[in-house]
Parts: structure tokens; C-alpha cells; sequence
């Protein structure tokens, strides 16, 4: 499917709000979120639904598919942000009308479980999603500097971001030599793979892998890894981005594990592909927005991730 891009986000646009997952345990971040967007000057519009509570999902099913169908459908909304991850998601995918997603094509910005939702919007409906932050989750607090740079930047001009520049200037590490182009398609590590075996896994052929992950220890990731081995993704991408993986190790000094890097190194060693890793994305305080979907490059040789375009027109 050719990917769509969405307008990008001029001033005084509406964003709306939506939890299609999990509600915030402290709801005043909705409120801290919405004046941090205002004082930007931005005016805000939130779902009918949000607040709510259904156990850890922010409200039925139903009322969160009808706020997400709802902010696509409105005309006078420009870009459309989740409010947080947590869980439920993946409950939604087989109640979206895809042609709505299309027909409406908006930012639509999240990460972590809202991975779900833009893997599937750029599997059915071809819709470059952005994976950054969420409400509650970083705009309600002290965002930095850095992590705000390349989300306003992504979502607000048209020009390609061209080479990821890290912090001091820093390559990032790399395990095999080479560079490698493709679409960058993926997000958070364990909801990916939920998604094997659904019509919702995405074309992964001559595709970059974006990976992340937090809280998963050692063992879980190892599983989660062999999965994509077995499914044989490895052999059908063209690089890997490795994000952060943030509190993936056991708590338990008497257990005996493996680390996380001796896990990923099991995998990843023997692969013929490019790959870097600790890339500034995932739940973290320096976060780069990606745009998932376009075209970037990589090159484990000299440690740099570039945007070869933008991601919104």
C-alpha cells in the first residue's frame, strides 16, 4: 500500500486527545498536559471518553474506538495525540474502520502500546504514524529541550530531518559493518510480536526494524527475540534500529541470567544485517519522534541514523 503522509501542523491547530489504552493513574496530567499544548499555542479538544476507567483500560472498547473514529472524522482537528500507553490497544484493531483512517489521514502520535494502532494504520491504511510523546506521559512533567526539538520539528515542517544528531555528538555503536536503507517500520518490542499470525503484522520485506522495550527482563526478551528469529524476520528486513530498553534486568541478584546485551548479542551477532543500537527512543527522557514509515538510512560502520524525508507533507 502507498504510504500517506498527513499535513503537517501549523499554528494555532486543534490537537486532540484520546486514551485508546490505559488512563493515567494521576488524572491532574491530562490538565498539566493540555496547558503545556495551550501555552504553545495550540488549542486542545479532548475525547468524550477520556477519563474514564474500565479496570486498566481507559473506558469500553467502544467509547475508545468511537474517540478515535470521532478525532479522525472531525475537520477541524489537525493531529491527534494519545494521552499514554499501558494496555488496550490491541484490543481495538479488528473494531477500526480502516477506510475512516485513510479517507482522514492526521498526525496521530504515541508509542510504547499505541504501537499496535500504527503498526496497523500503516499496514491497512497506509498512514505514516509518529512515535513520540504522549500526553501524560511527557508533556505533563519537565520535557527536555531535546525531546521536544524533534517532536515540533517532525510534525511541523515538511523538510526532511536528515541525520539523527545524538547528544555530545556521540556514533551510536553498531554490530556488523555496512549501511542499509528501507521504510522504518516497527516500535515497541513485545507488542510487535503480539501481533504474529493477526492481519495486522506488518510487510516487514526490505523494511528497517525499530525496537524498544521497558520492564521486560532478560528471559522475556529472549523469547520475544526468538519469535522474530523463528518467523524468520531477520531474514527479510534490511537493518535494525535498536531503541532503549529501559529496566530489562533481573532484580533478583541470586537468580542466574543472562544480561540483556549477552541476550540481544546471541541473536544479532551472527546476522548478516546492519544494525545499531542505543538509539534515543523508547521510554526515555531524550527522545527522538520517528516517523513510521518513511525512508531512512543507517550505517553501523559510522554510527548515524538519517531521515532521508519527512514525515508529513
Amino acid at each position: 500500500m502507498r504510504p500517506i503522509k498527513p499535513k503537517k501542523l501549523a499554528k494555532k491547530s486543534v490537537i486532540g486527545l484520546i486514551s485508546p489504552a490505559s488512563s493515567p493513574e494521576d488524572h491532574s496530567q491530562i490538565n498539566k498536559g493540555v496547558k503545556y499544548l495551550e501555552n504553545l499555542g495550540y488549542r486542545v479538544k479532548l475525547g468524550k471518553n477520556v477519563g474514564k476507567n474500565n479496570g486498566y483500560l481507559a473506558g469500553s472498547d467502544e467509547e475508545r474506538v468511537k474517540d478515535l473514529h470521532d478525532m479522525f472524522k472531525d475537520k477541524n482537528v489537525n493531529a491527534i495525540i494519545c494521552i499514554r500507553g499501558g494496555y488496550g490497544a490491541y484490543r481495538l484493531l479488528d473494531l477500526i474502520d480502516y477506510k475512516i483512517i485513510k479517507n482522514n489521514p492526521k498526525i496521530f502520535v504515541g508509542y510504547s502500546e499505541i504501537t499496535a494502532l500504527q503498526i496497523a494504520f500503516f499496514q491497512k491504511a497506509g498512514l505514516i504514524t509518529f512515535a513520540g510523546p504522549m500526553l501524560a506521559s511527557n508533556f505533563s512533567g519537565n520535557i527536555s529541550s531535546f525531546t521536544e526539538e524533534y517532536f515540533w520539528r517532525s510534525i511541523t515542517s515538511n523538510k526532511k530531518i536528515g541525520r539523527i544528531k545524538l547528544p555530545g555528538n556521540n556514533k551510536l555503536p553498531g554490530i556488523n559493518k555496512g549501511g542499509a536503507a528501507g521504510r522504518i517500520i516497527g516500535g515497541n518490542l513485545a507488542v510487535l510480536t503480539a501481533l504474529f499470525g493477526t492481519d495486522f503484522f506488518p510487510d516487514i520485506k526490505n523494511k528497517i526494524l525499530l525496537l524498544e522495550d521497558v520492564g521486560e527482563v532478560p528471559y522475556k526478551i529472549d523469547r520475544l527475540m526468538n519469535q522474530l528469529r523463528l518467523a524468520k524476520v531477520f531474514k527479510k528486513i534490511n537493518g535494525i534500529v535498536l531503541g532503549r530498553f529501559v529496566n530489562c534486568h533481573d532484580h533478583d541478584p541470586s537468580k542466574k541470567t543472562l544480561t540483556l546485551g549477552e541476550v540481544m548479542d546471541s541473536y544479532l551477532h551472527n546476522l548478516t544485517i546492519p544494525i545499531v543500537y542505543t538509539f534515543p527512543h523508547g521510554h526515555i527522557d531524550d527522545m527522538v519522534t520517528v516517523p513510521l514509515g518513511i525512508n531512512v538510512k543507517l550505517n553501523a560502520t559510522k554510527g548515524f541514523v538519517e531521515f532521508t524525508e519527512s514525515g508529513v507533507k
